[in-house]
């Protein structure tokens, strides 16, 4: 092991394994933290050496897409904004946001080499080649799958069902395979960081809540590009189109919205809400103590009382510690519709 000024940075530690063994010897002699970083293109609970190897002595972060926080480099923190004070929050000016330039970040998605590239035929080839050799290198170093050929086609149904409740079983009936085969697949998929469960959120204490997670295709423009679903198809009129938009743009918020609260202290969970009975929230964000957030995410550029059923069952059944639930779609003003219900641009997420 190197000695000199720390941390030392070990990139695709999860190709050599070994290493593990000369940091916890360094780590025996002393604890000082902060002495290493180590990076990898799969999560550490998957390698279960690592995670053997380390235990009690790291800090997992994980490292997504680049947010639009980022991208623009601005200094807005909706979601701490609502925790803190939903009145202040919701004061804002209307947003100039087109809907075109939804559609355009949704399909650029939040990879930097993606959005590095000359143009959108440069982003998809880039897409398709950092696709496949995820699945040809990083997967087969996790497990040897025996349908290795299978893997493409379990992503390329997940993201046609972005933003959706897993149905496991429909997804193995489509593939020929049974259910088992298929949720290793996507626990497979999930471990190097292409697909996201977005699991069942329920503190109501009820039985009416369903237990199954949503599936969301961790960048929205890695989604489009296996959809093929070009900027200027998603800006097209064609109600197939404006559906997988709809679920897209869904993925997008969704992402956005849990990058803000990878950096917001005091985040215990989140998830989505939905009960037996249709009544859902895209999702729900809890603290620590016991304070939610929860957001529902449309397409539209009006809001209307159809979209609000979910946020005020939710409010009902948490009373006070239920801070604010919003409405986030494509028009450009920000309102109170009622008692903790508000209504807000999408683009107030990164603009402030």
């Amino acid at each position: 092991m190197v000695d000199g000024p720390g941390p030392v940075l070990i990139d695709e530690y999860q190709h050599a394994p070994i290493v593990l063994d000369a940091i916890k010897a360094r780590l025996n002699r002393s604890s000082r933290p902060g002495q290493f970083v180590l990076t990898g293109s799969a999560r550490h609970e998957s390698l279960p050496r690592a995670a053997q190897a380390l235990t009690g002595r790291l800090q997992r972060l994980p490292v997504l897409p680049l947010s639009q926080v980022e991208l623009e480099h601005s200094e807005s923190d909706l979601l701490l904004g609502l925790l803190n004070g939903p009145a202040e929050a919701i004061v804002a000016p209307a947003s100039t946001s087109t809907r075109q330039d939804y559609v355009d970040r949704v399909a650029r998605g939040g990879f930097p080499l993606a959005l590095a590239a000359h143009d959108a035929s440069a982003r998809s080839r880039w897409i398709d080649e950092w696709v496949r050799l995820t699945l040809e290198r990083d997967v087969e170093e996790l497990s040897r799958v025996r349908q290795a050929h299978l893997l493409p086609l379990v992503l390329e149904r997940l993201a046609g069902q972005t933003a959706q409740v897993l149905n496991g079983a429909q997804l193995a009936g489509d593939l020929g395979i049974n259910e088992r085969t298929a949720r290793d697949y996507i626990r497979l998929l999930e471990a190097v960081f292409l697909v996201r469960m977005l699991p069942s959120w329920d503190r109501t204490l009820t039985k009416r809540t369903t237990a199954r997670p949503k599936a969301h295709l961790i960048d929205s423009g890695v989604a489009a590009r296996l959809l093929r679903l070009t900027s200027d198809k998603l800006a097209s009129k064609d109600p197939a189109v404006l559906t997988q938009f709809g679920h897209l743009l869904e993925s997008f918020v969704v992402g956005e919205v849990l990058a803000q609260a990878s950096w917001t202290d005091g985040i215990s969970s989140a998830g989505h809400w939905r009960t037996r009975d249709g009544v859902e929230v895209d999702l729900v964000i809890e603290t620590d103590d016991g304070r939610v957030v929860a957001f529902e995410i449309k397409a539209a550029s009006r809001a209307s009382g159809s979209d609000f059923p979910g946020l005020r069952s939710l409010r009902d059944h948490l009373g006070d510690a239920f801070i604010a639930g919003v409405v986030l779609y494509t028009g450009a003003r920000s309102y109170t519709y009622e008692d903790r219900l508000h209504v807000m641009p999408i683009d107030r997420l990164w603009q402030a």
